[in-house]
C-alpha cells in the first residue's frame, strides 16, 4: 500500500477501532506521525512557541493524531489475531514497546474474528490483496491461454521454455569402451 493511501485510510477511519490494518498501512501512518512531529517542531522553533520539550504546534499535532494512531494500532493487532487491548502493554516501561513492535511487524493472519484478511487471502499467501490483481477493487487477472498452457515442460504458463531432450544413437546408452591408440 503506498504512503498516500495509507495516510488517507487512517485519517478517514479516524476513530474506527474495528477491522484490520496491514503492516504497510500501520508503518506508513507511523512515518506520517514522525514527519508531522518534525514539521511541528520546526514551526514551533520558528514561531517561538517552543518552551522546554514540546511547543504548542507539537502538542496540537500529537493530540490530533493520537486517536487515529491508536485506532490503526488496534486494527493492526486485529490483523495479527490479537485484541486491541494489547495496546495497553505499551504502558509498561521499555518492555511494553518492544512487545508491541514484535506484534506490529508480524505478518497478516488469514481470516479471523476481526474480519477478512486485508491481503485478500483466506488460507495462505498468493491470492490478491490491496493493489494486486483480484484484490479489493481490482478485476481478477485473465486466465492464461495458449497451446502450451498446462503442459509440463512445454513452456506453459509460468514456465520457461525448455529444450527438447537430447537424441541420437548414444542417448540412454553407456559410452563405448575407449579405443587403444596403438591398434593392438
Amino acid at each position: 500500500m503506498p504512503f498516500p493511501d495509507a495516510v488517507k485510510i487512517c485519517l478517514s477511519k479516524y476513530a474506527d477501532f474495528s477491522g484490520r490494518a496491514r503492516r504497510s498501512e500501520y508503518w506508513w501512518f507511523f512515518l506520517f506521525n514522525v514527519l508531522v512531529s518534525i514539521v511541528a517542531s520546526i514551526i514551533d522553533s520558528i514561531a517561538g512557541t517552543k518552551s522546554g520539550g514540546t511547543g504548542l504546534f507539537g502538542v496540537i499535532a500529537a493530540l490530533a493524531l493520537l486517536l487515529p494512531g491508536l485506532a490503526v494500532g488496534a486494527r493492526r493487532l486485529h490483523d495479527t489475531g490479537r485484541t486491541g487491548w494489547w495496546l495497553l502493554i505499551g504502558l509498561i516501561p521499555c518492555i511494553g514497546f518492544i512487545v508491541l513492535i514484535v506484534f506490529f511487524v508480524q505478518d497478516s493472519h488469514p481470516d479471523n474474528q476481526y474480519g477478512a484478511s486485508p491481503k485478500g487471502y483466506a488460507g495462505g499467501p498468493g491470492a490478491g490483496g490491496y493493489g494486486q490483481p483480484g484484490g479489493y477493487g481490482y478485476p481478477p487477472p485473465p486466465p492464461p491461454s495458449g497451446p502450451d498452457y498446462g503442459q509440463p515442460g512445454a513452456g506453459g504458463y509460468g514456465q520457461p521454455p525448455q529444450a527438447p531432450p537430447p537424441s541420437g544413437p548414444d542417448y540412454g546408452q553407456p559410452p563405448p569402451p575407449p579405443q587403444n591408440p596403438s591398434g593392438s
